[in-house]
């Protein structure tokens, strides 16, 4: 089976290397953020992507969901010291075959991917119990579809939707352009955007905002 690593800490990356080739693993790269996943995954179609929950560029989750959107075939597991069940009910719900903590044995680690390889989910019965919580959480507990956004923020978004610059949209509110940027960042996180273009698409969805008139 070929496999690409993703993981920003360079020593357990090494470690874990070490141990796929010597389980007889086909280790066909390895990088430290989730936009390399991507990248990466998209020139050498590995046949499994061991792939951390937080890395920096991407996280885990937005990777996985990109790798999935575009490759549905290949497999994806991922890694986690977390106890989130909210974490381990998304990535199943995005497409992740497995879910495995950084603390199993090294052969209770490749026994679960040996698994994989045979068509079955690498995940151990501790955190099927926890998957079962997760969704019992959400099912007593449904989330709403977006938090709300502030005023403010749907101002800026508004400005953002008319093709505006963080520097104009900052002269607009008569505010700085390091308080635009932080007002964003807020928005992405509260719309599960990855970046402007998504935030204005979903807000526009919403009936948070209107859309860009034409001129």
């Amino acid at each position: 089976m070929r496999v690409l690593v993703a993981d920003d800490h360079s020593l357990f990356r090494d470690g874990l290397i070490t141990l796929l080739i010597a389980a007889g693993f086909d280790v066909v790269g390895q990088v430290g953020n989730g936009q390399a996943a991507v990248e990466e995954t998209l020139i050498k179609r590995p046949d499994l992507v061991l792939m951390d929950i937080n890395m920096p560029a991407l996280n885990g989750l937005q990777a996985l969901r990109q790798i999935k959107q575009a490759l549905p075939e290949t497999q994806v597991v991922m890694l986690t010291v977390s106890e989130d069940n909210g974490d381990l009910v998304e990535a199943i719900k995005c497409g992740a075959r497995g879910f495995l903590s950084k603390n199993l044995t090294a052969s209770e680690f490749i026994e679960m991917l040996a698994g994989v390889e045979h068509g079955e989910a690498a995940i151990t019965r501790k955190t099927v119990s926890r998957l079962l919580d997760g969704f019992a959480e959400i099912y007593h507990h449904p989330p709403e579809p977006v938090k709300t956004l502030t005023t403010r923020e749907i101002e800026l978004l508004q400005h953002v939707a008319q093709g505006l610059s963080n520097k104009a949209i900052a002269h607009e509110l008569s505010v700085g352009e390091n308080t635009v940027k932080y007002h964003l960042k807020k928005i992405l996180r509260k719309l599960d955007a990855q970046n402007r273009t998504e935030a204005v698409s979903s807000a526009i969805r919403l009936g948070l905002i209107q859309p860009r008139r034409s001129s």
